[in-house]
């Protein structure tokens, strides 16, 4: 059933989990040992596991649902080193040796993508597209002009590429960045899961890491209580789910953006484009199986939790803006996705902190999770090994150094939580349980307090108590992905209590009338 209006599915669901040629796996249900344990069957985690076992290491990948389930199968899947207008700040702020190795840190984790699916013969939809940015004002075509001098500085192959625009519009200014490329994630990740098992490695499904035992000899501890010794830990759960460790909730933001995937009567856009003005759009194609072509436009981003209206708009904006430009004729596929940024947006990787050696991170890939995830598996598997890695300083967790900007920023997103925190204690619901509708969720006042309510399509009522498990901030109803949204660190819940994102670990409870 879809939205008579909008032509928006009910339902979420991502183009590329239509892919189902993945196995299911156990649960992990004893205790168990291991050289290295990995948490998170993502792209970080799966190449990290994958590249251990090539080197002869015991490696078991846990995941807390079914592998390639989380923001890895969510994404527009373009495996860039361009994110946007970034290089020109890049430079001001780290210098151009670091911004160098930025670049050529994420063509590295493409190019990794590229030669292990060409070796190990995965069919995963990989092509080399350009990339562009492109501005309709001209405060942002100011902003391109200034990022083409960034890209001659570096050497980056690209500039100024206003001509080169296939939109159907007009645009002000553009720049390109050659040689970047798209894929299908899912398809990818199921080959080199493939291999991975060849290799000797395990896999356990449905087994979520609730913390981890002692820093020096890690043992994860999972929500049914079965232990798995490790004599390292990667943790690759987007969000780290021990993110007390480093104070990781205190040093990201979190965002969350939609995808509408289209059949348009418009000529599709051969390149990958993303606009530097506001509001956002990004933009690719894929074919699906039957050889249709699909236009995916993401954008609407914004913070977790902290949405002011009904989320299911922001669908139906992508919807319209691509109707107007393209001519939708159809939308089988929508879905969103959730990213954290860092302080200075460059991602970490490496040990979580400091002196815990033994238990390393992966988290903070501001959008740009392919080339990134890539990356990350490679150097997390050197660390493990002990291999120098020199792209290893630059995404070091640990690294200390604080720009002003930096700082203001930290100080912001903290004081944002804890007005989340007062905020959400002090709004009184205004509805009560027999006044929701099915399909409605909303704060509603149950004989027991104040809680969360969701009548499904059969009627049935569930409530649950909306306090974050991760530190207590209020949780605010998401009615696009019917789930349960924390705007302090961006856990989110299903509609009847179970952890949808960390990084809470515990489900919220569930209020019995």
């Amino acid at each position: 059933m879809k939205n008579e209006n909008t032509n928006i599915p009910e339902s979420k669901e991502s183009y590329w989990r239509e892919f189902k040629d993945i196995p299911n796996y156990p649960q992990l249900q004893k205790n168990e040992s291991t050289e290295v344990g990995v948490v998170g069957g993502g792209i970080a985690g799966i190449i990290s596991a994958y590249l251990l076992a090539k080197a002869g290491k015991k490696v078991t990948l846990i995941d807390a649902g079914k592998l390639i389930d989380g923001v890895t199968g969510y994404t527009t899947a373009k495996i860039s080193a361009q994110h946007g207008l970034f290089y020109f700040p890049l430079i001001k702020m780290s210098g151009e040796v670091d911004a160098k190795r930025y670049y050529d840190a994420n063509m590295e984790g493409l190019e990794f993508i590229k030669n292990t699916a060409e070796e190990l013969g995965i069919d995963c939809d990989f092509e080399h597209q350009d990339a562009f940015v492109y501005a309709n004002t001209a405060i942002g075509a100011k902003l391109i002009e200034q990022e083409a001098e960034a890209y001659q500085q570096l050497g980056i192959p690209g500039g100024l590429a206003k001509d080169e625009v296939e939109l159907p519009f007009a645009v002000k200014e553009a720049i390109v960045m050659r040689n970047q490329a798209q894929f299908h994630p899912v398809k990818f990740l199921a080959g080199l899961v493939k291999e991975f098992e060849k290799l000797g490695g395990t896999i356990y499904e449905q087994t979520r890491a609730q913390k981890i035992l002692s820093k020096k000899n890690p043992v994860i501890q999972t929500e049914n209580m079965s232990h798995l010794s490790c004599e390292k830990v990667i943790v690759a759960t987007h969000y780290p789910f021990n993110d007390a460790d480093g104070m990781y909730f205190a040093r990201m933001s979190i965002s969350r953006s939609y995808i509408v995937a289209a059949k348009v009567k418009g000529e599709i856009p051969k390149h990958m484009y993303i606009s530097t003005d506001m509001p956002m759009r990004s933009l690719r194609y894929a074919t699906n199986d039957n050889g249709d072509p699909l236009l995916l436009i993401g954008g609407e981003s914004h913070g977790v939790g902290k949405h002011k209206s009904e989320t299911i708009e922001n669908y139906e904006k992508l919807a319209e803006w691509g109707d107007e430009h393209f001519g939708v004729e159809d939308i089988p596929y929508r879905w969103s996705a959730q990213d954290q940024s860092t302080l200075d947006k460059i991602p970490y990787i490496g040990t979580s902190t400091v002196g815990y050696e033994n238990i390393l991170v992966a988290t903070g890939f501001r959008k740009w999770g392919m080339a990134h995830g890539a990356l990350a598996g490679m150097l997390l598997s050197d660390q493990v090994l002990g291999n120098e890695n020199r792209y290893a300083s630059l995404y070091d967790p640990t690294r200390t150094k604080m720009t002003a900007v930096d700082m203001a920023s930290f100080v912001k997103d903290n004081a944002s939580v804890a007005k989340e925190l007062v905020k959400g204690k002090l709004k009184k619901p205004m509805k009560t349980p027999d006044s929701l509708e099915k399909g409605e969720g909303a704060s509603v006042n149950t004989a027991k307090g104040a809680g969360g309510g969701y009548r499904d399509e059969y009627g049935q009522l569930h409530l649950v108590d909306t306090t974050c498990t991760h530190m207590g901030c209020e949780t605010k109803w998401n009615d696009a992905e019917r789930s349960w949204d924390c705007p302090c660190h961006g856990s989110r819940f299903s509609y009847t209590g179970e952890v949808l994102e960390g990084p809470a670990v515990k489900p919220l409870k569930r209020i019995e009338e």
